[in-house]
């Protein structure tokens, strides 16, 4: 089957809301979206790391650039209702697993109040025809099983930021029944498993803490080197939501559910096979070790289903994960090198969208 490509025309001139455009993904995105001549405004609090993709990247200078809290509805709704968008891309959350046991108030507050507010502000605007979600693989009720997650099990989320997503789901499919689908606004929510990707320096994630310890010549310390997790690049899942929203904006309700964006089976891999081919990669005498001490609670084994997506949206993963981690260790060497980064980035946004 051949994969659907993302289209530039459909994009030129659409009138895109994006939350959570200074963080990690939504910097990508919004990158992405530029280079397509959307019309796009992104609402957030200021970039969560620094450094930053989002400042590396200088992706504020092709868009409206808004800093505001999705759990204040007034200035939600306010930056909504002015800006009338097309199509509105929810990313913004509090994204960490470790950090939601220390901030469990503050991870369900802007997961689901946020979720919730950006969805009323949406319903309100009178201008919005779709709207993507985006969650979590971690939504689902977590049984350890060795096959995928399809996406009609079960809810569930073992810590505050996998049950926030989980409620984030919950509250999306109340208000498209109670709310969106009478207004003619088609929403879905999207799935996607760890991303990684050049320019994602957010502590308690397996690549960045690689990273940094490469970067000061020190062994990485690994906490669990034989979880799996669907690993992906960063522009795998963008692709499937950009795919999503055109689908959602041409064909209305038919595509209003929720869609899994995860990578191919065998690249559904152990911790220590990444960072053993990150250190590969890198060279210089890279090295791990085990972190010792007790850690939270986290799942072992976590994949996704990603059948419908095939199926219905001709959408597939392009990039291997050797291919995902070669591109990542380009990246961070060319950063270190101080060169334009925004313009590296948007060219492997072009060789990605190149690949078949």
């Amino acid at each position: 089957m051949s994969t659907a490509k993302i289209s530039s025309d459909f994009w030129q001139g659409k009138r895109v809301l994006l939350t959570g455009h200074t963080g990690f993904k939504g910097s990508w995105l919004s990158l992405w979206l530029q280079s397509m001549g959307a019309s796009l405004r992104g609402v957030a609090l200021p970039p969560p790391t620094e450094p930053s993709l989002f400042e590396v990247a200088h992706v504020a200078a092709g868009m409206d650039h808004c800093i505001a809290d999705i759990r204040d509805l007034a200035a939600v709704q306010a930056l909504v209702s002015e800006f009338q968008p097309e199509i509105v891309i929810h990313m913004a959350a509090q994204p960490l697993v470790r950090l939601s046991y220390q901030q469990p108030v503050e991870t369900y507050a802007t997961n689901v109040m946020g979720t919730v507010h950006v969805l009323e502000a949406a319903r309100h605007a009178g201008s919005v025809k779709a709207i993507v979600n985006i969650t979590t693989d971690k939504c689902y009720e977590n049984r350890e099983w060795v096959w995928g997650y399809r996406e009609d099990e079960p809810m569930g989320g073992h810590d505050p930021y996998s049950n926030s997503k989980g409620c984030a789901e919950l509250v999306s499919s109340a208000y498209r029944k109670s709310f969106l689908k009478d207004a003619g606004i088609a929403m879905a929510t999207a799935r996607a498993g760890n991303v990684i990707g050049g320019g994602d320096w957010a502590l308690d994630r397996l690549v960045p803490d690689i990273l940094r310890a490469l970067q000061a010549q020190e062994p990485v310390l690994i906490r669990n080197p034989h979880a799996i997790r669907p690993w992906q690049h960063v522009l795998e899942p963008l692709s499937g939501y950009l795919l999503l929203a055109e689908q959602l904006y041409t064909q209305g309700q038919t595509a209003a559910e929720g869609w899994n964006f995860g990578p191919r089976d065998e690249d559904a891999r152990p911790v220590q096979w990444i960072v053993e081919h990150l250190c590969a990669s890198w060279g210089n005498g890279a090295s791990w070790t085990l972190q010792p001490g007790e850690h939270p609670h986290e799942a072992n084994f976590l994949k996704l289903d990603i059948s419908k997506a095939r199926q219905r949206l001709q959408w597939a993963p392009r990039w291997s994960l050797e291919t995902a981690l070669t591109r990542i260790t380009e990246w961070h060497q060319a950063w270190l090198a101080g060169q334009d980064m925004r313009a590296l980035c948007l060219n492997q946004i072009s060789q990605y969208q190149a690949t078949v």
